[in-house]
């Protein structure tokens, strides 16, 4: 029987202390977005984090509708908690080194859970977050039926939040929802408060067109991000064509999750037809591809170690 040397988690690159680890990603992040635009593909767990970095990604997304729905299995409608967020966030940190935005909703409450947030986060090795102006429960910022907060409210969440930040360098981006409520003036002007109240960037949500984007990127000078999510109402534009505009980050929150998932379904329905994995063989990742990603190797036969790969 062949042994196995026991995956050393030391090997990975996650710091570990957390807090140190977040600030160093902070400042990296912020680093990156001086040099140019940074794109960030979803994480649906912590094995896909995993392979972002491997594939030469910069930074990682861990969007709230992929916690929704990979980790809980529920829509994006504002049933996670923050619990449930710190604890995916954890499990991506410990295994990557790349920088971390994540989607913090609402903030999970007023003012003072916004602040708690960025706390929990940070302590997670996070690098940065986004508060939204929606009315909780929130929805999908590419659906109707949305509902604002007062400007002042969310305000107070931001001033809170930028207030409990450890380290300077964590980014923390205002999204808000105002182009598909009440149209693109509001959404302006609601950005233009949210930097006087403490953020450091904007994350306007739901616009249209290439012209729309541009006009926004030309009336708010900060940080900004773009949402390039697929089947939403927002134009398909290329990272470069994000920059060209005057975008710094552009994210893919749900991008991996869709082609795994219809992947999935595929393997599912060949499985029911045909009895057999064998015809989808090709389609997978090999065991041997996985330890090299998972950084687990194997050691020659007549080890006295169990043999992991043996279990099914």
């Amino acid at each position: 029987m062949s042994g196995a040397r026991w995956w050393n988690p030391n090997a990975s690159d996650g710091a570990s202390n957390m807090l140190e680890s977040s600030a160093k990603r902070s400042a990296r992040l912020r680093e990156l977005i001086a040099n140019h635009i940074v794109v960030l593909p979803g994480a649906f767990n912590a094995l896909s984090a995993r392979l972002i970095e491997r594939e030469g990604h910069e930074a990682i997304y861990l969007s709230g509708a992929v916690l929704a729905n990979s980790v809980g299995g529920v829509p994006d409608v504002g049933l996670m908690t923050l619990s449930e967020l710190r604890d995916h966030a954890t499990h991506i940190a410990n295994v990557t080194s790349l920088p971390i935005i994540a989607d913090a909703d609402t903030g999970f409450g007023g003012p003072e859970n916004a602040a708690r947030t960025v706390r929990v986060l940070e302590s997670a090795g996070v690098s940065g977050m986004h508060l939204e102006d929606q009315e909780f429960p929130k929805r999908c910022g590419h659906l109707e039926g949305k509902r604002l907060v007062p400007a002042e409210e969310m305000c107070a969440k931001v001033a809170a939040a930028a207030a409990a930040k450890t380290s300077e360098d964590f980014l923390l981006i205002a999204r808000t929802d105002a182009r598909g409520v009440v149209g693109y003036d509001e959404a302006v002007r609601r950005a233009e408060m949210y930097i006087a109240a403490g953020a450091d960037g904007i994350f306007p949500e739901a616009l249209h067109t290439r012209a729309e984007l541009e006009r926004f990127a030309r009336d708010v000078d900060t940080i900004l991000l773009a949402n390039m999510t697929e089947f939403g109402k927002t134009e398909y534009l290329t990272a470069d064509e994000f920059a060209s505009l005057g975008y710094d980050l552009v994210i893919f929150p749900v991008t991996l999750q869709r082609v795994a998932m219809k992947a999935t379904e595929a393997a599912l329905r060949t499985l029911k037809e045909e009895g057999t994995q064998k015809a989808i063989l090709e389609q997978m990742q090999t065991r041997d591809e996985l330890y090299d990603l998972l950084g687990y190797q194997m050691e020659t036969p007549g080890a006295n170690h169990p043999d992991p790969g043996r279990r099914p």
